[in-house]
Formats: structure tokens, C-alpha cells, sequence
């Protein structure tokens, strides 16, 4: 057993399987996907901390995450933060660094978005509660209220890459987001939100590999 842990948290429709990728990255560490089932920020808190009782079992943990599954683990460290004392809990005061791919920073600009884009307004999604649209996505009165009550409040040394064709979060969103909390950001020109092709695949490793080196 290595001294650090890495885990891989993947974005909507990934699975833990993915971490194997990042195995040969981070090769003097232990390398884990939580495959979380939850669909709202708030059950993955709790599942979160159910499955991160083995940190205890490290020295330090790497958080590398993936579109919403940035979005989850940014709101379950900020919540339990909130709730224990702000960094004080032991679970996510060993998550010295993260890694977040294509991350959704403004999950309220996002919701707001789809719900222009499905010409909803915000009158008929609070008197509905849920309203499904047709591209696949429910809208959610509460969860656009959990988000709009439970504001990010992240504070880990953290490396952002983006895509420059990213279509669901703005390059505007991501940036205000990096200054705002002294993230760096990488930007590969014509990547997409789903980094899933050789070439794109290449720049976010040697993405890893570069900002390894430099700490």
C-alpha cells in the first residue's frame, strides 16, 4: 500500500472503471473509482462519506473528477466542512489536491441554462417540481433550491482543464471560478466537454504529467 490515495470520481453516465486510466499517472500511488449512485448533490454527500472511511488508511488523498462528479465532490467537501468546523473533519482535511476535467463550477447557471433551452419558466418549474425535457435532462425546483442555498465554498490547491468547445459550461464560468479560488486552468483548444478521443486523451495526460512535475 502506497501513502497516497487517488480517487476518481466519474462525471453522468461514467463509472469507476475509468480510474484505471490514471493508474500508470499516478504510479507511486493507490489509484481508486467511486462509483457513486446518487443523482442529487445531497445523496452523494452521503455517500461520499460512507465510502471515504478508508482515507484513514492514508497519509494524503488526490481528488480527480469529471464534470458533475467536480460539481458532487466540491458540495460534499463544502458541506461537510460547513457542518464539522471548516476543514477540521478528518475525511476531507487529507484531500491535498485535486485534479477536476470539464468540472461544472456554476451548477445554478447550468440549471437556468436548460431550463431556457427547454423554454421553462421558473414560475412553471417551482409550481411542477419536476419537469422532464426533451433532451433527457429533469429539471428539479428542489435541487435548483439546494444549489441556490448551498454555495461552493472550496479552498483545495486545485488544476482545472477545459475544453475550448465545452457546451456546458462557459469559459466566462470557468474562469471567474479559477480567480475566484486560486485554481489553475488549462485550456486545450477545440477539446470538448467529454474528453474521450486520442488526441484529447493525450493532452489531459500529459496535462497530469506536467503539473505532477511542477509541485
Amino acid at each position: 500500500m502506497n501513502s497516497t490515495l487517488v480517487i476518481y470520481i466519474h462525471g453522468k453516465g461514467g463509472n469507476a472503471g475509468e480510474a484505471r486510466h490514471y493508474e500508470k499517472l499516478f504510479a507511486d500511488c493507490d489509484v481508486a473509482g467511486f462509483g457513486y449512485k446518487s443523482e442529487t448533490p445531497w445523496d452523494f454527500k452521503s455517500e461520499f462519506l460512507t465510502w471515504a472511511k478508508k482515507f484513514d488508511e492514508y497519509k494524503s488523498v488526490i481528488l480527480v473528477a469529471n464534470s458533475i462528479g467536480a460539481y458532487f465532490s466540491m458540495n460534499a467537501v463544502s458541506q461537510i466542512d460547513a457542518e464539522t468546523g471548516n476543514g477540521k473533519n478528518k475525511i476531507t482535511a487529507k484531500i491535498g489536491r485535486a485534479f477536476f476535467i470539464s468540472p461544472i463550477v456554476n451548477m445554478e447557471k447550468l440549471i437556468c441554462n436548460m431550463m431556457t433551452w427547454a423554454g421553462i419558466t421558473k414560475t412553471q418549474l417551482e409550481e411542477k417540481k419536476i419537469i422532464s425535457t426533451d433532451f433527457g435532462e429533469n429539471l428539479s425546483w428542489e435541487y435548483l433550491t439546494y444549489v441556490r442555498k448551498n454555495p461552493i465554498q472550496w479552498k483545495i490547491p486545485t488544476e482545472i482543464l477545459y475544453g475550448e468547445n465545452d457546451n456546458l459550461t462557459s469559459f466566462e464560468n470557468v474562469s471567474e471560478f479559477a480567480r475566484t479560488h486560486n485554481a489553475n486552468l488549462t485550456v486545450m483548444s477545440g477539446g470538448e466537454h467529454w474528453f474521450h478521443t486520442d488526441e484529447q486523451m493525450k493532452f489531459l495526460d500529459k496535462w497530469i504529467e506536467e503539473k505532477l512535475e511542477i509541485r
